[in-house]
């Protein structure tokens, strides 16, 4: 519209002249021409936009106004169920859209939550078929200047085979004779399970290896009875479990057991837990000590299942049987009355039996073998050499040509042990020449090292010793004398003059007695020697010299005092030894001398050295011309 001033000029003017629909058309372009009156008419134009400004009249809309959802009940907490959306042809905050609940059950609103910013649904708990099986709410959309609309939510929960079939027992009869028939009823029980349909129908079963029958009687109820024959020997109880199977995918399954007992009647004998038993016992066993147990069960029970032992026979003659072993009756523990010797006894058997209380008694035998095992409780005993018909040692003869390596006799001995008690070895104790015979460790053999010398003995002696390999070992000893000749007749001579033999730990005796007594005396001795010795010493005359005029004088070149009637104020011990080079000692200085004093002395061409002048020539030794060895003590 163009309009006139009063001063006759003119102005456009825009105005509306219809509502203007931000929704529809957000902007409009406009292009203004002014045209002037000239010939031709000359014209300007310019553009014009007008920007349409957004007011709340549009309320939000659902997309639906119904929503329904099937939710399965096996949905864990806190999972997504469904988004609701709403529109607003609104901008800015009239078209920012909050949700909310609106009409809605409290127990609703426990079970689910909305999120108000994006209209998101959640479960809060875990959804239940058998507790609900549908949840309907209503949902209000509203913007920011106030403008709302509602829309209704339908959820279904869906049955899942969740819930494992029950079963009841409702008669029991756990006490079964152990001849009852089959097809007797012991249990009734029904079953039940809260799922729908297919996930509700239940089928009951047993395991195969028990001699019980499952049978439906009507709808849900079930009675099991015996299938077969019981044995409570075998048996004695049945723990039976009935599995409830539903046929649900996958299937659900529930197990109940029961405890059937069986009622015994006596029809089984003792059992011994071995075929046969093997007892080791070493020999010189204390008396009254056991030695083994038997074991025997019988599966009756009461007087029927209880077992006593007896010993029935023996390979040991009758008389002697009850001083050798015997048998608890309650027990089955068998005892040594006596000690065991291996070399007497060394295996015997036993028959034992075991019987029950019942009537008629079963009873059951088992044989039990003993073996005496060996100690070392005997010593070797030699068989050669042995002694004389006098009690004297015999000799063995060896040539005198002999070659090294040549057998010269044997050493036998026999243990009466066995094993490793019987192994023997052959040992030399003492030898009259260590270096001309061998004996074998294990044959005992005695054999010549190297030939005779013309300083050789024509007699020679050696002490054996036989010991077995016992732990500890036990050991006896043998003398053997040898004597070098070519002919028996050479050697009977010299055996006439063999003295008696001596007994070798006496002589060892002896001679120790001797040394120590030999020891004492030199001991003795050197005492009185060296008490003598410093006597005569102390006693001569030159033990004086040093303190003559010209010897022994002080710093000064004055005469010492004469101290013949009196005693010296200070005690000196010295020690004067004549070497190559005479080393000039002070053992022992009794007390400092003072200031600026010394003690000289000389030797014979009249030189004079300091005896004690200070702590450094105690401590340092001086080198000194010869002079005759002097033992001073001042």
């Amino acid at each position: 519209m163009v309009r006139v001033n009063s001063d006759g000029g003119k102005y456009p003017e825009l105005s509306l002249e219809k509502l203007l629909d931000r929704e529809k058309q957000r902007s409009h372009h406009l292009i203004l021409t002014a045209l002037d009156g000239g010939d031709p008419p000359r014209s300007a134009t310019t553009h014009i936009e007008i920007c349409v400004r957004d007011t709340n009249d549009n309320p939000p809309v659902f997309s639906k106004d119904e929503y329904r959802i099937s939710l399965s009940e096996n949905l864990p907490p806190g999972s997504p169920v469904l988004q609701v959306t709403a529109t607003d042809q609104d901008e800015g905050v009239n078209a920012e859209i909050n949700y909310y609940f609106r009409s809605t059950a409290q127990s609703t609103r426990h079970m689910f939550s909305l999120d108000e910013k994006t209209g998101m649904i959640k479960n809060n708990q875990s959804l239940d078929f058998e507790d609900v099986e549908r949840y309907t709410m209503e949902l209000e959309a509203k913007d920011g200047g106030g403008l709302s609309t509602q829309c209704k939510v339908i959820i279904e929960v869906l049955d899942e085979n969740d819930n494992s079939p029950e079963i009841i027992i409702t008669s029991l009869s756990d006490q079964i004779l152990e001849d009852s028939p089959p097809g007797m009823v012991v249990a009734l029980f029904k079953t039940r399970d809260r799922d729908f349909g297919e996930n509700g129908e239940v089928t009951c079963s047993i395991e195969r290896d028990v001699p019980f029958k499952i049978y439906s009687s009507s709808n849900n109820y079930y009675k099991l009875a015996i299938d077969g024959p019981l044995d409570r020997e075998q048996n004695p109880e049945y723990n039976v479990t009935i599995t409830a199977t539903d046929r649900g995918k996958p299937p659900l399954s529930s197990r109940t057991s029961i405890t059937l007992h069986i009622t015994d009647i006596n029809d089984n004998a003792p059992v011994f837990h071995q075929a046969s038993y093997l007892v080791h016992v070493a020999e010189n066993n204390p008396p009254g000590v056991s030695i083994a147990q038997i074991s025997a069960s019988d599966p009756d029970l009461g007087p029927n299942g209880s077992v006593s032992y007896a010993i029935v026979a023996s390979d040991l003659e009758p008389r002697v049987l009850s001083s050798y072993v015997s048998v608890s009756a309650q027990s089955g523990v068998v005892f040594a009355q006596r000690a065991f010797d291996h070399e007497q006894l060394r295996a015997f058997e036993l028959t034992l039996q075991a019987r029950d209380q019942g009537s008629p008694a079963l009873s059951a035998n088992v044989s039990l073998r003993v073996l005496v095992g060996d100690r070392n409780d005997n010593a070797p005993r030699v068989l050669y050499p042995a002694l004389g018909p006098d009690g004297s040692a015999l000799f063995d003869t060896v040539p005198r040509a002999a070659e090294p390596g040549y057998l010269v006799t044997k050493v036998v001995a026999v243990d009466a042990d066995s094993g490793h008690n019987a192994w023997l070895s052959y040992h030399v104790l003492q030898a009259s020449e260590p270096g001309l015979f061998s004996l074998g460790l294990r044959t005992g053999e005695v054999r010549t090292v190297r030939a005779l010398g013309d300083r050789d003995a024509a007699r020679h002696r050696l002490l054996v010793a036989v010991r077995d390999g016992g732990q500890p070992p036990l050991s006896a000893t043998a003398t053997l004398h040898l004597v070098f000749a070519d002919s028996l007749q050479e050697v009977l001579p010299e055996l006439s003059d063999l003295p008696v033999p001596s007994d070798p730990q006496a002589e060892l005796q002896f001679y120790l007695v001797v040394a120590l007594a030999l020891i004492s005396v030199l001991f003795l001795l050197a005492v009185i020697l060296a008490i003598a010795l410093r006597l005569r010493h102390s006693s001569s005359p030159a033990a004086w010299g040093c303190f003559r005029p010209g010897l022994c004088v002080k710093s000064g070149p004055v005469v010492p005092p004469n101290y013949s009637e009196g005693t010296l104020p200070y005690s000196y011990n010295l020690c004067v030894a004549q070497t190559g080079k005479t080393e000039f000692n002070f053992l022992q200085c009794s007390e400092q001398l003072s200031s600026g004093q010394d003690l000289l002395c000389g030797d014979a061409s009249g030189v004079m050295f300091p005896l004690c002048n200070s702590r450094e020539s105690t401590s340092h030794p001086e080198t000194l011309t010869p002079v005759s060895s002097i033992f001073v003590s001042l």
